[in-house]
């Protein structure tokens, strides 16, 4: 079952520790990818947190210039607040000072504004890149790193934790940063103010810091079955909408509820769990605020209104607390008890991302598909004397190009050789054993046996999907490994059973088999294999736009536009994995002669079932338990009386 790791909200979280950010190799690894990329972004972020955060701080301080300096006056004079109104008293420097505070309040405004927007810049333009950089790591990756995986676990790669970063990039990053800014400078301020109502404020902070951090620990482990539970429920929802129409087929929809529905379930039980703790942070936290700021309230009240004077009673500006000095410090100690929470909360989210982190990376990390060989394929041109040259446009004929101080060139004829190949694809278990055959230029040879006989992965191994355990395989001459893979790929069409089409046209699809085929060229490919005739029925023709995976055609329809896909590729050597299998008996007669007309003048692999496609080859491989254990033309193996004839005769379809 898939495993993927995604945050879809942002439910209130804890556990994590400075100690487990540090310990975060890729979490340090992204940030050090951020700041490479985007290094005069983050400083300008960097600058407008500090302008918005010093913003606060100014406003709050100013309480007490509004106090102290015209308030606590006016209610001194004689006739109470308003007895200069309309007396000529002087407000301008009242007036004064609140133009600048509002300036000061607007230029923390737009300073909050562009920080979000040039994070949102700086998020969305590294998820654009990870998603470049992911997708294109994995068209490099082997198909066995593909087999070992299911394909609901690397969607969740991209959707929930690409996703997760995106929200630590947008959110906690700046958060995290604006809030140990806002701690320090506040900090600052409040021992200006008072230094003994700073201590108190200190004291209450650690408090709230320590639950925080003690009831994050019992959530944590609850946190991060949450996020593998969600991943099996993504991956169990991938595989029944992809497998939708067998589980109506065996009437499999109730199982699959109630399977849905145990995943659903253990989702919900390891977020209420998860929840049920963390949530308690917050009320906690907001009454140990409170009943702190309450303390500071009755402590400063005490010093100022008792005029208790002395160096510690004041604060590092020297001045004994006021009314005023105590209102801003209140005000200042919100500002600062709600960075210590927000801090924690910010650190976890970091650290529980790195889960996503993790994987994000482990896939990036992947190592490619290895590729060692030199040799490539080009297009040639044959002089009169027979001396071949490579071609810059398409001339119908290749050559293998051998690299060198002059390269030389070498036509291709299409011999491919298997000498005593073993292969397993873990190393515990061997599936091929002593493969050896020979397919010279234009041959036609067949596999045939049973299920898990070993036929697909022979041609697997042509293609070097695989790499063999022991033995050689040689193309021309050439041991595979010494030509490049994509030239070894591209010299062979290969029509599989199980038919892969993509959203767009007819044209479009039959055109994958070779991006610069014209039009015409994908018509008449599409003529040869009598794909045609019902082409020009579809309400669009070879304009008609297909769904995903063809899911408007027929089996047999789906399967005429691969093998039209790879006629029109026109390759040297054709293997067909069953290429006629889900094609009607009706079907199969009419394309069997351009198949044939195809295969001329080719090497071509054919796997079948049908015993009746593989009569006519030059060489019919019978495969039991990963060895060839009989060989021949049609006749022979009759003659024999073997394997083959047990097949022929006892059931025609194996």
């Amino acid at each position: 079952m898939a495993q993927g790791f995604g945050m879809r909200g942002r439910a209130p979280q804890a556990g994590a520790t400075l100690k487990d950010l540090r310990n975060s190799a890729t979490v340090w690894r992204l940030f050090k990818y951020i700041f490479r990329n985007y290094r005069f972004h983050l400083g300008a972020v960097a600058v407008c947190i500090v302008v918005s955060s010093l913003t606060s701080i100014v406003s709050s301080l100013f309480t007490r210039t509004l106090i102290d300096d015209y308030i606590a006056p006016m209610q001194n004079a004689p006739m109470g607040l308003f007895a200069g109104v309309g007396a000529g008293a002087d407000y301008h420097p009242l007036a004064v000072a609140l133009v600048k505070l509002g300036a000061v309040l607007l230029a923390g405004i737009i300073a909050g504004y562009l920080q979000n927007i040039i994070m949102i810049y700086v998020g969305q333009g590294t998820i654009l890149k990870l998603r470049g950089k992911l997708f294109s790591n994995m068209e490099k990756l082997p198909l066995g790193w593909f087999d070992s995986r299911s394909h609901g676990d690397i969607m969740s790669v991209y959707t929930n934790d690409v996703d997760t970063l995106r929200q630590v990039i947008g959110n906690s990053l700046p958060n995290l940063f604006k809030s140990l800014v806002t701690i320090t400078a506040t900090f600052i301020s409040m021992l200006v103010l008072s230094i003994p109502l700073t201590v108190i404020a200190v004291v209450m902070a650690a408090a709230m810091f320590k639950v925080t951090t003690s009831l994050g620990k019992i959530s944590k482990k609850y946190f991060t079955e949450r996020q593998r539970n969600l991943g099996e429920m993504n991956g169990f929802i991938e595989e029944m909408v992809s497998g939708q129409r067998l589980v109506k087929v065996f009437c499999h929809e109730e199982k699959a509820v109630q399977e849905f529905s145990a995943l659903n379930e253990k989702l919900r039980r390891s977020v209420y769990n998860a929840n049920k703790v963390s949530n308690i942070i917050m009320p906690v936290n907001s009454n140990i605020a409170e009943f702190g700021y309450v303390l500071l309230a009755i402590t400063g009240a005490i010093i100022a209104i008792g005029g208790f004077t002395g160096w510690y009673f004041c604060g590092l500006d020297g001045a004994v607390p006021t009314i005023g000095t105590i209102v801003s410090f209140l005000t200042l100690q919100k500002n600062f008890t709600r960075p210590v929470s927000q801090i924690s909360n910010e650190i976890n989210s970091i650290v529980m991302a790195s889960a996503g982190t993790d994987r994000v990376y482990a896939m990036l990390d992947e190592a490619p598909e290895t590729d060692e060989g030199g040799i490539t394929l080009v297009n040639a041109n044959v002089a009169p004397d027979g001396t071949v040259s490579e071609s810059s446009t398409r001339t119908g004929a290749w050559a293998w190009k051998i690299p060198g101080e002059e390269p030389s060139y070498r036509l291709l004829e299409g011999l491919v050789s298997l000498d005593m190949v073993d292969f397993g694809y873990v190393p515990e278990k061997q599936v091929l054993f002593d493969i050896t055959l020979t397919a010279y230029p234009g041959q036609k040879i067949a596999f045939v046996g049973g299920t898990g006989a070993g036929k697909t992965t022979i041609t697997n191994l042509i293609n070097r999907f695989y790499e063999i355990r022991d033995g050689k395989i040689t193309y021309d001459g050439f041991d595979v490994r010494d030509i490049s893979k994509p030239s070894l790929r591209r010299s062979l069409g290969i029509v599989l059973q199980q038919t892969e089409l993509f959203s767009g046209t007819v044209l479009e699809n039959i055109r994958y088999g070779r991006l610069d085929a014209t039009d015409e060229e994908c018509r008449e490919a599409a003529r040869k294999v009598y794909a045609d005739a019902f082409i020009r029925r579809l309400p669009s023709g070879y304009d008609t736009v297909l769904s995903a995976d063809g899911g408007n055609l027929s089996q047999g329809e789906r399967q005429l536009l691969s093998i039209a896909r790879a006629a029109v590729a026109d390759p040297p050597v054709l293997i067909l994995d069953e290429a006629t299998s889900s094609i009607d008996t009706r079907t199969e007669k009419l394309i069997q002669k351009s198949m044939d007309s195809i295969m001329k003048g080719r090497t071509t692999f054919v796997i079948a079932h049908r015993l009746s496609t593989v009569q006519n080859s030059d060489y019919i491989m019978v495969m039991d338990h990963g060895r060839i254990i009989e060989r021949g033309k049609h006749q022979e193996l009759l003659e024999q009386k073997g394997k083959y004839y047990e097949l022929y005769t006892g059931n025609k379809s194996v």
